[in-house]
């Protein structure tokens, strides 16, 4: 182990970012974290050391990435929101940072880059024409990297779907189909039930984006993985996997309430850009991982109900009982 790797990650309070983090301070990683508090975010993650500043400011992203080897990009602008007046200049940042310490970016890539024309199934090759105003953005900021790349800069693209796991608090899984800290008395599905979804796992897309990170010197200078996760062939397929690990069969299944959505999106910005991405629950969208599982042998994949058991309980949703039942059995 070489305890002299060091990492700056980007957006630690987020899922991606705080679930890379994780296993890397578990692999022996050095990480560093920038945050506009520090005092508040470092309470019970002692494991990172904690720079006060905003990615937004270059100058800060420079000082907190010196001696990096490494920089998480995992930072989005809050709730969908200023995606032009903001994505960009944070990639920038970290792209410059990157150029003065010679350090790799690991970026998390998602689907909002794909329309129709690329569904169901996405490849490193498929073609990007996005619908929308955020897959324009997040192709741009994939081209940015790849002009970095021509000039120097590496990087690499692990692309994966819909983010769930037990410290996910800002997903589909946590806002949508269940409510985190309550038991459950329902799901609520916004997609069409029988279109297929690609679900990501965060802990194996953290898992696999370090071990692909640490043989960075093996790739190419810019260089896309896609990571298939859970691609569940039935969107209702985790309604169901959520009622098998509550011991529900009965728990009822609702729709996601898409036409009150419309009549708020006028009031509410959020709502406006889930609208916005509202075509990828209409459709089949897997991602096809053959090129990864080639490269790393195979893709870390933890079993379907395990890891929605393992989300739920980190969300605060499963029933008491259901707690002591498994202290029980344990």
């Amino acid at each position: 182990m070489n305890d002299d790797r060091r990492a700056l990650v980007l957006g630690v309070t987020g899922g991606v970012g705080d679930a890379v983090a994780r296993v890397l301070c578990a692999c022996g990683w050095r990480v560093t974290a920038l945050h506009r508090d520090p005092a508040r975010a470092r309470i019970g993650r002692s494991d990172i050391d904690w720079v006060r500043g905003d990615a937004m400011n270059g100058k800060d992203v420079h000082m907190a990435a010196r001696g990096c080897d490494l920089i998480v990009h995992a930072v989005n602008p809050p709730g969908y929101r200023n995606w032009r007046g903001l994505a960009l200049p944070m990639l920038r940042n970290t792209i410059a940072a990157a150029s003065a310490q010679g350090a790799l970016i690991l970026f998390p890539g998602n689907i909002y880059n794909y329309g129709p024309d690329a569904f169901p199934l996405l490849g490193e090759a498929s073609p990007q024409n996005p619908l929308t105003r955020k897959g324009s953005i997040r192709v741009a900021m994939e081209r940015e990297l790849t002009r970095a790349a021509d000039a120097g800069v590496r990087s690499l693209i692990v692309r994966a779907g819909d983010f769930f796991g037990p410290h996910a608090g800002n997903s589909w899984f946590s806002r949508g189909l269940v409510k985190a800290g309550a038991p459950l008395r329902s799901v609520t599905y916004p997609g069409r039930p029988d279109a297929g979804h690609a679900w990501a796992y965060l802990p194996d897309l953290a898992e696999t984006m370090v071990r692909l990170a640490e043989r960075a010197n093996e790739l190419a200078p810019f260089e896309t993985f896609h990571f298939a996760g859970h691609g569940l062939p039935r969107g209702l397929d985790m309604a169901e996997a959520i009622r098998r690990v509550v011991e529900r069969p009965d728990l009822p299944v609702r729709k996601f309430p898409w036409p009150a959505a419309y009549l708020a999106a006028p009031f509410v910005t959020t709502l406006r850009e889930m609208l916005e991405m509202r075509y990828l629950w209409r459709e089949t969208v897997l991602l096809d991982n053959t090129k990864l599982t080639a490269f790393l042998g195979a893709e870390p994949h933890t079993p379907l109900d395990d890891a929605v058991r393992a989300s739920l309980q980190g969300l605060g949703c499963l029933e008491p009982g259901y707690m002591n039942n498994l202290v029980n059995f344990i």
